[in-house]
């Protein structure tokens, strides 16, 4: 059975969901960040992207950052044959398999665009979900993919890692926390909710 797509998890809880692209930034305050406010974050790694810094990645999962899957080399899914969209999931499962001992169930795809192949080669490679997201926090503020302009129960956030300049993850996150705690919300782990 292929995966369900969305931004958003259906729940009444009020929490939201913090997610993380890629695995460029290295910064280990992020990682007392994680630790010191028991910050439940889901990190979506690509191999490419984070080459020789699998270890801080093993110091948040130690925290209790999960780790998820975000294709190999970050190519974009959408249009590409069957091989080479389960040769990028699945090739990343297995180096997150390899290095930390766990299969992700959950999957990002680079840019959010995906494919009914996309759904198939993730569910081949035993993803139950493929996770977007309906909010994004830039260097600046806070933006929606769409509907309301503010959070609501079971928006999965990334906070976007791409941007050069600007702040970095712990400040932005720092500032994202303060809006979600500001709306009435809380942080929940995704994993148990997908």
């Amino acid at each position: 059975m292929a995966p369900r797509a969305g931004g958003r998890v259906p729940t009444r809880d009020p929490v939201v969901f913090l997610t993380y692209d890629d695995g460029a930034e290295r910064d280990p305050r992020f990682v007392h960040m994680v630790r010191d406010l028991r910050l439940p974050v889901s990190m979506f790694l690509t191999d490419s992207v984070v080459g020789p810094g699998y270890g801080h990645f093993a110091r948040l999962r130690a925290v209790g950052a999960a780790l998820e899957n975000h294709t190999l080399d970050h190519a974009a899914l959408r249009g590409l044959p069957y091989p080479g969209q389960r040769a990028e999931i699945c090739g990343q499962q297995d180096k997150l398999h390899a290095r930390f001992g766990v299969r992700p169930r959950l999957f990002r795809p680079p840019y959010g665009t995906y494919d009914t192949t996309t759904l198939r080669a993730a569910a081949d490679c035993g993803i139950t979900a493929v996770v977007l997201w309906r909010a994004a926090m830039g260097p600046a503020e806070l933006t929606f993919a769409h509907g309301p302009h503010r959070l609501l129960p079971g928006d999965v956030v990334t906070v976007d890692p791409d941007e050069l300049s600007g702040p970095g993850l712990r400040e932005r996150t720092a500032r994202l926390l303060r809006t979600v705690q500001g709306q009435g919300l809380t942080v929940g782990h995704l994993e148990d909710y997908l």
